[in-house]
Formats: structure tokens, sequence, C-alpha cells
């Protein structure tokens, strides 16, 4: 048998290991477009933060270890552009701009997600970085040190956004958000949002939401505008953070059905319309466990989960993905930002009757030294009762007790059943009441 794979990184590489281990005797073989494989995406930022970061010791496995030590086929700069379904084929442009053509008895499509571009002039201008890839990672710390940045204008106030404000200013950078949308987290409940905007202000981080701009121009050597009708800021770098599409061309191209989010649909064993042909990771959608219909969060996790669903199934088994619930938590300057399940307008968009709670509490027992506040919302079905999703913010202890979040919703809990589980308590790491549990229980009162 063999096992095509288009991409190299989690669920790609992922799927390729496993499908080997498990069947030593077939052909795999990887098709990487880049020079970079197996590394750890989400590093970024924290490498990107020390003045000596080493952007390589993200790298998890080198290219020649797949090959020399679990004999898979790996060829790097392979770039697909076409996708034959009937003749069960794949080709491009491998190094050298050279033609070459792949056969397949089952195909991977791991082509992952490219950093989302909006509607300006002037992205093209050096000085205008993104992040996503290890290549990204590298310009930027070129860009630092060529242009010896003193601020960076960052487009969006997502994830990638607000963790790379943190890096920035450890390095000593002025930093500027600016994005057309009104509202910093616009998914986050703005009592929760507010404390997060609050400790963005106090360490003199510029935020400009509501924004219409319209370019990037070049504004003397090294110095770079972004503007919009009575809008304008100068840096030495912009960043461009507005968000993540999933690289599902080659899918549709080749004719396969496009689902949530613009990403590749898939079963839940991860197979597209071709039934010779699964897609995973930050190219496919995913279903939901709240919702039980199909969604898209590019998570990590998802990604190296769906690529040994994808091993499994294509060697012969009948494995099922049980679903997301969007869990995703990160750090920005001195606080944890996490969330799981769904917003109060997402449950309503999915048919809810939904109800949400908010409270604030202490992150330690009372009487211990430096506990800070953790502020919790809850969103729970009025007619169910069912939990449907959590939002925290704190300086500590959120990012390990959305995880409770996530394992109620995956157990399709409902508030009550949640706020009765028996949650640890000890002084230095939170009061007797678990913050989540005093969420519940007034979310219960609101839920009446």
């Amino acid at each position: 048998m063999k096992f095509v794979v288009i991409g190299a990184d989690a669920a790609g590489m992922s799927a390729a290991s496993r499908f080997k281990r498990r069947n030593p005797g077939a052909e795999v073989v990887v098709l990487e477009k880049t020079t970079d494989v197996s590394y750890s995406a989400c590093g970024m930022p924290y490498k990107i933060a020390e003045e000596e970061g080493d952007l390589e010791s993200l790298i998890v496995r080198k290219a020649p270890v797949f090959r020399e030590k679990q004999g898979i086929d790996l060829r790097l700069e392979h770039l697909v552009t076409g996708i034959d379904r009937k003749g069960k084929k794949v080709f491009g442009t491998g190094p050298g701009g050279n033609f070459f053509e792949e056969s397949y008895d089952t195909l991977l499509i791991a082509t992952g997600g490219r950093p989302a571009q909006p509607e300006l002039k002037g992205l093209d201008l050096p000085g205008v970085v993104y992040l996503k890839s290890l290549d990204d990672a590298r310009l930027i710390l070129r860009v630092l040190e060529e242009r010896r940045v003193k601020k960076a204008a960052i487009i969006g106030m997502g994830y990638i956004a607000l963790e790379m404000t943190e890096a920035f200013l450890a390095r000593g950078i002025e930093v500027a958000l600016v994005k057309k949308r009104p509202h910093l987290l616009p998914w986050m409940h703005r009592d929760l949002a507010a404390v997060v905007q609050e400790a963005l202000t106090r360490h003199k981080v510029e935020i400009h939401d509501g924004v219409n701009l319209e370019e990037i121009r070049e504004a003397g050597a090294d110095r770079l505008e972004v503007a919009g009708p009575g809008f304008s800021l100068t840096a030495e770098m912009v960043l461009v953070a507005a968000g993540l599409v999933p690289n599902a061309e080659l899918a549709s191209e080749a004719g396969l059905a496009l689902g949530a989010g613009g990403a590749i649909a898939v079963d839940d064993h991860f197979r597209t319309s071709d039934l010779f042909i699964y897609a995973a990771g930050d190219c496919a959608e995913a279903p939901h466990v709240v919702t039980g219909g199909k969604t898209w969060v590019p998570l990590a996790l998802v990604a190296n989960r769906g690529g040994w669903i994808v091993a499994d199934n294509a060697g012969g088994g009948d494995v099922s993905f049980p679903g997301i619930a969007g869990t995703g938590v990160f750090k920005v300057l001195d606080l944890e930002v996490a969330r799981s399940g769904l917003t109060l307008e997402e449950a309503l968009k999915a048919g809810f009757d939904p109800v949400e709670t908010v409270i604030k509490t202490r992150s330690k027992a009372h009487g211990q030294k430096n506990a800070g506040a953790i502020h919790v919302c809850l969103v729970g079905d009025r007619k169910s009762r069912r939990l449907l999703g959590a939002q925290m913010v704190g300086p500590e202890g959120v990012a390990h007790r959305i995880n409770a979040v996530a394992v109620a919703l995956a157990a399709k809990m409902g508030v009550h059943e949640f706020s009765e589980c028996d949650l640890s308590y000890a002084p230095p790491f939170g009061p007797v009441w678990d913050p989540l549990l005093t969420a519940a229980n007034q979310l219960l009162k609101d839920l009446e």
C-alpha cells in the first residue's frame, strides 16, 4: 500500500509516522513545499521574545530522522499543485522547479492554514511581516535587527497579535494594536475583555479598534505608515495578525467539498468527499462536541490527533473523532486568558436558549499572599440546563482550570452535574469553592 501525505507539519508527520509504525511494509511518501518539518509553531512568539532566541530549537524532529530511522520518504521543496483523483496521482514542482508526479493508494491533505490578508494596499512592502511558519519567524528576527525596530504596529488583536505584543515588549519595543472591527477580543464577555485591555494599557500598549485601515505606505528610511481616513501611525515594522484561513484551494480545485470556514469538509473519520482522500489539521473542519455540527478551529492538538486517526483509518481501522470544544489558552503579559465551548452569541446561533453568568473571585484562598482576581464567564442552556461554554481571565490558575470545562463539555454535563464535581482544594492554589464551582452555582440560579 502507498500512503502519500501533502504537508509535513503536525497532522502530516503525525499521520506518516503512525502509519509507517503500524504498517512497516507500506510505502509512505511525504511532500513538503518548505525545508522545515515537525516544529512547534506555537512556541515562536516566545523565542522571538528572547534576545538570543534559538528558533531552530523548536524543531521537534529533523527530516533525516524520518528518513533514516522511520523509513519515511520525506521530500522537501516539493510543492503539490494538483490532484488527479481519477488517476490517483498528485503532481507539482520539486527543487529547481522540476515537474514531479506521484501516485497514491490513499492520500492525506495536510496543507495547514495561512495568515489572512486584509484588504490593504502595501502588504508586500519591506518590513511588513506575518507569523505562521518558521521562515516567517526568521524574517521577523532579521527585520528587528536590520531596521533596529523601536516600534511595531500589529494589525489584529487575536491570539497571535497579543502573544507577539508581549514578545515585542520583552525586547523593549513599543507596540500599537490596530484593527477594523470594534472591541478587543470580540468573542469574550466585555467584563473579561476589559481586564485584558487594562493590562495592555498599563504596559503602554496603544489600542486602536474600529479603525478603517486603507493602506500601508513607506514613510522614510526603514519606516512604515499605517493609514486610513483620519488615522495614521508610523513604525519600523508592521505585523499582520488578522487571523488564519485554511489552505483548501488544492482540495477545492480537485473537486473536493468544502465545509465550515471554507475548510475541507470531512466526516468523523477525517475522510473527504473522496473515499481515498483524507484531510486533517488546519486545512480541515471538525465536529463540535457542543453543537454536534461542524466547525473550523485551527488547534495543534486537533491536528496531531487528526493525523493519528487518519493513519489508523488509512490502515484499515475504523476510528471516529469525537469532536472538539475549541479549547484555547494564551498568555498576555501577566494574564492567562482561556476559553472552551460556546460564547453566548455562538450558542444563540446554534439554536440554544443561552444564559451567561460572570463572577469575580480570588485565585487563592483567603489570607494567602499574592492572590489575584479570577474572572469567569459560564454559559448554560435554559431549556436543557446543559453547560455550553466558559471564558476565564486571571493572573494564575486559568490555563489548567479551563481543562475541567473541556472535559465537562465532552461529557455533555449539565450545569448541576458540573457544580457537584469534586474539584481539588488547597489554600495556595485556590479557595475552597473553586472559581468554576462558584460560577456554576451562580449560573444555576440564573437559569431559574
